[in-house]
């Protein structure tokens, strides 16, 4: 068997709203609260990962990067905008609305309120 990784924890906030955010953003599938009392907040990635956003007192913010095809890309840029949600291009300057990141042709960064460091990552 090979090794998958199946979930991932991401300190929230709030885990309802964290998942919600994040999911509206990538335009992923929210799924239904899970674990103990519906303390986690999954939201689907892909077929083997869920991100499983969990409240916590004093969240510390984690990197998450993902690599997508243009029109993904495309489509996650229009709904930062559309949102309002600053991005940018330098991990230490998520706001200064750029694209021109320096790994690949075209990647952003964005946060959440937990201070959660999400790195969109496109070949073209």
């Amino acid at each position: 068997m090979t090794v998958t990784l199946n979930h991932t924890i991401v300190p929230a906030v709030d885990n309802r709203e964290g998942a919600r955010f994040f999911a509206s953003i990538m335009g992923l599938a929210e799924l239904p609260p899970a674990g103990r009392n519906g303390h986690f907040a999954p939201v689907r990635v892909n077929e083997t990962l869920t991100l499983d956003f969990m409240t916590v007192e004093h969240p510390v913010g984690v990197h998450l990067a993902f690599d997508v095809d243009p029109a993904t890309f495309d489509g996650i840029l229009a709904r930062l905008r559309e949102a309002g949600v600053p991005y940018g291009s330098d991990p230490t300057h998520p706001d200064n609305g750029r694209i021109d990141h320096p790994l690949c042709p075209r990647g952003l960064f964005f946060v959440d309120a937990a201070r959660n460091l999400y790195e969109v990552m496109s070949p073209a």
